[in-house]
C-alpha cells in the first residue's frame, strides 16, 4: 500500500496501488480506490487502515461543508487542508488513538502547487515529491535523481510507474493494478485503474534462492 506524488508544470500528480481491503495477508479487496478529491483545490491519498481513512474523510466532509456555509467567495486551499489533518494526527495520536494512515495532500489554488504529507504521530512536511510505506525507502531515491520541475504529464506519468514497478517487484503482498490522479487550477481528475506492466524473466526471480542454499 504505496502513494506517491510530485510536483509537475502546473499540476500535481499522485499515484498509487489499489490493494487496501486485506485482513493480514488475506487480500480480500483488489479494487479499493483511495485517492479522493477535497473541496475545489486538493486530492488526499491515503496508505494504512481503510477504516481509518473513511473516518478522515467524515471529518473532511465535516470541514468543507462548514467552509461552504460562509458562502464568502473564498475555499480552503491544500495548505488550509494539510495544515487541518497535522493537527488531527497529532491530536489522536496525544490521545493515544492515533488513526493508523499516512496521507498525502496536494493541490493547486490560484497558481500555486502545494504537497505535504503526514503519518500517524502528526510528522509532517513539504517537499517536490513524497511518498508513503515502502515508497520512503525505495521510491523517493529514484525521484530524488530524475525528478525535476519542468516534468510534463506524460514524462511524470513514465517516472512513477517506474517507482511503483520497483515497489512492485519487491513486496509479495502487492498488486499491479495502480491510479493516477492529477489537479491543477480547473480542478482534480481521477483516472480509473490500470495494470502496470511487469516482466517476471530476470534471472533472480526464476531462482531466488541460488546462492542461499539451507537459508529459509
Amino acid at each position: 500500500m504505496v502513494l506517491l506524488s510530485i510536483e509537475i508544470i502546473l499540476r500535481i500528480m499522485s499515484m498509487g496501488d489499489i490493494l487496501i481491503g486485506s485482513y493480514g495477508s488475506t487480500l480480500r479487496y483488489k479494487s479499493v480506490e483511495r485517492i479522493k478529491p477535497i473541496g475545489k483545490h486538493s486530492l488526499l491519498g491515503a496508505s494504512g487502515e481503510i477504516s481509518d481513512f473513511q473516518e478522515i474523510l467524515r471529518y473532511l466532509d465535516e470541514l468543507i461543508l462548514y467552509d461552504n456555509m460562509w458562502d464568502d467567495g473564498n475555499s480552503l486551499g491544500p495548505k488550509e487542508v494539510h495544515n487541518y489533518l497535522t493537527r488531527v494526527m497529532y491530536n489522536r495520536r496525544n490521545k493515544f488513538n492515533p488513526l493508523w494512515n499516512a496521507l498525502v495532500l496536494g493541490g493547486v489554488k490560484n497558481g500555486q502547487k502545494y504537497l505535504g504529507m503526514v503519518n500517524m504521530i502528526g510528522i509532517n512536511f513539504e517537499d517536490n515529491h513524497v511518498a508513503t510505506g515502502l515508497g520512503n525507502h525505495l521510491a523517493r531515491p529514484i525521484l530524488r535523481d530524475e525528478w525535476h520541475e519542468n516534468l510534463t504529464f506524460e514524462e511524470g506519468v513514465k517516472l512513477l510507474e517506474k517507482c511503483m514497478r520497483v515497489l512492485l517487484y519487491r513486496d509479495r503482498s502487492a498488486v499491479n493494478k495502480i491510479q493516477i490522479s492529477k489537479i491543477t487550477d480547473e480542478g482534480a481528475t481521477v483516472f480509473p485503474p490500470f495494470s502496470l506492466k511487469t516482466y517476471w524473466e530476470f534471472s533472480a526471480f526464476k531462482n531466488p534462492t541460488v546462492g542461499a542454499e539451507g537459508s529459509w
